[in-house]
């Protein structure tokens, strides 16, 4: 799908910023100087940094102009808008992100699992857990529930790259969003195993139910996240 004037400006000012062109002490330039040098109106500069604001990368102090999140530029971090829809991979695509099958097997869902997915427990789904690390780095462990009459194909070579590129990509499928709940935890055997956290270190749980477009429930997963390689941004804005 082609991209409208004001999301091509977003994606350029989104890159000046991660790549520190803009002092993070000082407002970047405003609207005006903005929409002259990208030659577009002054309505599609104010789309492009709603974007931006709406991401939590960039706030408005009435007076004084627009200025950087300097917590949003923190690499060391997935960071996540609590509205996002996008995995890991394409949440850190500047980054290398591997996989490690931990488990992989179909089964029979148990009562609880069933009614998160909408499905009875005589329809198969896929157990998956898996061992994410960036850069080398391990960050989550997840263990992942997904039907397999709505999402079909999935195999190790999926597991290796992206499951939601596949479902979008290869199955041509939209995501819809997801329901999450986020909680504190204290560490399994397999979190220190895996994560290589202490015995007292916390893991952020976060629990969720992803729904496609449609309203069919594709996932229900939880992802155990070490604490320091994690934040959720919300951003409330007064309409």
């Amino acid at each position: 799908m082609k991209q409208t004037k004001y999301e091509q400006i977003s994606n350029e000012l989104r890159r000046r910023i991660k790549e520190g062109f803009y002092s993070m002490d000082e407002a970047i330039p405003d609207e005006l100087s903005l929409s002259k040098e990208f030659e577009c109106s002054r309505m599609t500069m104010k789309r492009a940094l709603d974007i931006l604001v709406m991401e939590g990368l960039l706030y408005r102090k009435r007076g004084h102009g627009t200025f950087i999140v300097k917590s949003a530029l923190q690499d060391h971090e997935v960071n996540v808008l609590d509205q996002e829809i996008q995995g890991l991979t394409r949440l850190l695509k500047d980054k290398k992100v591997t996989s490690k099958i931990i488990e992989f097997d179909v089964q029979f869902p148990s009562e609880e699992i069933a009614s998160f997915l909408s499905i009875d427990s005589k329809t198969p789904i896929y157990h998956i857990v898996r061992l994410r690390n960036v850069e080398g780095e391990p960050y989550v462990l997840e263990r992942t529930y997904m039907p397999t009459n709505v999402i079909e194909g999935v195999n190790e070579d999926v597991l290796h790259s992206s499951v939601y590129q596949h479902i979008k990509d290869t199955l041509g499928l939209s995501i819809g969003g997801f329901h999450r709940k986020i909680r504190a935890s204290k560490p399994t055997d397999l979190d220190q195993e895996h994560l290589e956290c202490a015995f007292d270190d916390p893991i952020l749980e976060v629990e969720q139910v992803g729904y496609l477009n449609t309203g069919v429930p594709f996932e229900y997963s939880f992802a155990r996240h070490r604490y320091d390689k994690f934040v959720i941004t919300t951003v409330n804005i007064k309409r």
